[in-house]
């Protein structure tokens, strides 16, 4: 399993605009037909998002699906340009417990950079889903010192 940081270019807050947002889970699904992958989580913030990919045991060459989805969106001709830093960051997930660790990164991410008070307030991402399984509670990931107001509640 491996942790994948994209980063738009110039920190650009583009990947919540419609569009934007459409090609990249159109390129993550195109690209895992012709090279498989599971996305266990996600979360997507304006501009950067982070994957958690399971890749086949014969095949985990993470770089090249990273490459054909920037691609797969660089050929997007509605979409700003360009949309990536070239470089991304990985992690290859050790064991039981850093999993669970760069899970509760992704998820607290939202909360972490001020676009909401709670994990599960923050659609784009998958923590919903896990609150669903009971990975989570449902009061998890809430920022003890935000403000209500900030966030139009």
């Amino acid at each position: 399993m491996v942790f994948i940081t994209l980063v738009t270019h110039r920190r650009a807050p583009v990947l919540l605009q419609p569009l934007v947002n459409a090609a990249l889970r159109q390129g993550v699904a195109h690209v895992a037909r012709a090279h498989p992958m599971q996305t266990v989580a996600y979360v997507v913030l304006p501009d950067h998002c982070h994957l958690l990919w399971q890749l086949p045991e014969t095949d985990g060459d993470f770089s090249v699906r990273v490459r054909l989805v920037k691609h797969f969106m660089t050929r997007q001709p509605d979409l700003p340009h360009p949309i990536w830093q070239q470089r991304f960051w990985d992690h290859l997930i050790r064991d039981e417990e850093d999993f669970h660790r760069h899970l509760d990164y992704i998820h607290f991410n939202p909360v972490k950079h001020g676009h909401c008070r709670a994990a599960v307030d923050w659609r784009q991402s998958s923590f919903r889903t896990f609150l669903e399984e009971s990975w989570y509670a449902p009061d998890w990931g809430v920022a003890a010192d935000a403000d209500p107001s900030q966030f139009g509640e």
